[in-house]
Formats: C-alpha cells, sequence, structure tokens
C-alpha cells in the first residue's frame, strides 16, 4: 500500500464526503474512489459504507482508521527529522487570510518566505474569519490569519495587532444615524454575514450587551470589501474596520455612529499539534518577524501591533 492511499483513507473519513475529501487534496473525486478501492481491494475489507449524508465508515474501517493515523504521523516524523538534519525547508502550505491583504501584511510576509525559504510554497485561500479557523481545526489549512477570540487548546495563537471596527452607515443616511440611540440603529438594515463569521458574533454580542436582538440583514456578504462597498453603496449598515471606515468618512462615503467601538485582535493560528513540525516552525517565524513580535507576551504584542 502507499502513503497517499493512507492519507486519502484518512481525509474522506474525516469528511465523511468523497467530494470533500477530494477539494480538500486537491485531487479529483474519481481519483480519490480509487485510492479507497485500491486500498480495500489490498486489505481484502470495505472501509466505508455510503449513507444519504455521505460516507460513513463500517467497523473495520474504523479499526484501521487508528493504525493508519499512527502509519502517516511516524511518515511525517521520518520527514520532520530528514528536514531538521539538513535544514531544507520544502513544501507546501495552505494558508487563509481575513479582511484584505494590506491589514495581513501579506506582500512582506511573502517577499520574506521567498528570500528564506525559497522552496516553501504558499497558497493562499482567502475566507472569512470563523469559517478559517474551522478549515484550521478539520486540516483544510495549515494556519490562517483570524480575527476575533481563539477558543480551545487545540490552537496555537500569535497575537499581531488590536483591531477596532465602527458601525457605519451611508453618507446619505446621516440624518438617521447621528444621534441615534441602539434600538433605531438596530432597526435600520444592515450588511449581514454569514453565522460562521466572526463578524456576525462581533455584532450580536454587541447589541446583546444592550439587551436588543441582532439588527436584521438586509443583505448577506461574506468579504469585508464587498460589505464596505454595499455601504458606500447605500444598501446598509456594517461593521468597518476603523481605519478604512474613517479615510471612507473623510471622503464623504459613509457615516461613522459614534456610540460604538469594537475592539478585537488579529491572530496567526495553526494546529498546536504541529508547531514542532519544521515546516510549521518556518511559518510562524517569518509571521514573527514580519510582524516584529519575536517573544512578546500577548499584551505586549498587541499593543505594539496596534497601527
Amino acid at each position: 500500500m502507499e502513503l497517499y492511499q493512507l492519507r486519502t483513507f484518512a481525509a474522506v473519513a474525516e469528511e465523511s464526503h468523497l467530494t470533500r475529501a477530494a477539494e480538500r487534496l486537491h485531487l479529483s473525486q474519481p481519483a480519490v474512489s480509487g485510492h479507497i478501492k485500491a486500498l480495500e481491494g489490498e486489505l481484502g475489507v470495505r472501509l466505508f459504507a455510503r449513507a444519504s449524508t455521505g460516507m460513513e465508515l463500517t467497523a473495520a474501517g474504523g479499526e484501521l482508521l487508528k493504525h493508519a493515523r499512527r502509519a502517516l504521523s511516524a511518515a511525517d516524523d521520518v520527514k520532520r527529522a530528514a528536514q531538521r538534519m539538513h535544514g531544507d525547508i520544502t513544501g507546501m502550505l495552505r494558508v487563509g487570510t481575513v479582511a484584505d491583504p494590506e491589514s495581513n501584511r501579506l506582500g512582506e510576509l511573502l517577499s520574506l518566505a521567498r528570500d528564506t525559504h525559497p522552496r516553501l510554497k504558499l497558497e493562499l485561500h482567502h475566507a472569512m474569519s470563523g469559517a478559517a479557523l474551522a478549515e484550521v481545526q478539520s486540516g483544510g489549512l495549515d494556519a490562517s490569519f483570524f480575527f476575533g477570540d481563539v477558543a480551545g487548546s487545540e490552537f496555537f495563537s500569535l497575537p499581531l495587532r488590536r483591531l477596532i471596527y465602527r458601525v457605519a452607515a451611508p453618507a446619505a443616511w446621516a440624518d438617521r444615524v447621528d444621534g441615534a440611540q441602539w434600538d433605531a440603529i438596530s432597526r435600520l438594515p444592515w450588511i449581514g454575514t454569514p453565522d460562521i463569521s466572526t463578524h456576525t458574533r462581533l455584532v450580536g454580542d454587541l447589541f446583546a450587551q444592550r439587551s436588543l436582538p441582532p439588527p436584521r440583514a438586509s443583505v448577506q456578504a461574506d468579504d469585508e470589501s464587498v460589505i464596505t462597498n454595499l455601504v458606500v453603496s447605500g444598501l446598509g449598515v456594517g461593521l468597518i474596520r476603523d481605519d478604512v471606515a474613517r479615510r471612507l468618512e473623510r471622503a464623504g462615503d459613509v457615516v461613522i455612529w459614534t456610540r460604538a467601538a469594537i475592539d478585537t485582535a488579529l491572530w496567526f493560528v495553526c494546529s498546536a499539534s504541529r508547531t514542532d513540525e519544521p515546516i510549521i516552525a518556518a511559518l510562524l517565524d517569518i509571521v514573527r518577524k514580519t510582524w516584529k513580535i519575536d517573544g512578546a507576551p500577548v499584551e505586549e504584542a498587541l499593543a505594539g501591533s496596534s497601527a
């Protein structure tokens, strides 16, 4: 049997779906199906049973999955040991990005990665913050930028900068927003985000603290630049990052509701179980150097990178 077959086996087991496993592995669905069939043929057991929701492990499959994971872990240990011997960082990492490239310092990060580890390839995937964190947890992403509160001991998190978000409305709504109370703002049309988005939680918490329900979303978007554009276009109220909101207000494109400011933080996260992998350690070192946070405590790192 081949290691790639075991990786496919583990991915299908974790995703419970051929298509999602194929997307995660960057393979076609027929290729994933072929790997599973070949492995079942070699082992002489049926690993999965089809169900209405996707693929379910058989009893034999569940037992063999434990052995497959141990084999994959051992193979990764061999690779890590070899990389440590040679000091050669080679491979590809899938990195999630949130907000805009400038706020993630992507240009600086990619330039430093190219200069220090030319054989390290970074594949960038833009996502809403909550979705990116879920992808790190599931293994769909190797690491990601994230803003909000990072909960769970399964994550390793580097604090990068504080972020302040403002409640902004179309400039034409100035008479509806200036001096408005919380309940009046909550009744205005809002630009909403998917449930998994950190934006959704931030807005919900903001109004829940005043015993108010979350505002009604007239339009939903899954990208900060789209949210900003929709606010400027007059379609609703939305959360916009402080520096962007102030620039747009000076240009006469939006009006900021001054009663609220949401303080959160930008982090770089990966699985806590992977920090000893040379390729992950190299990426974390690149992030630390890009953000100049070498060894700084969380509070100091966030205070020092608030710009």
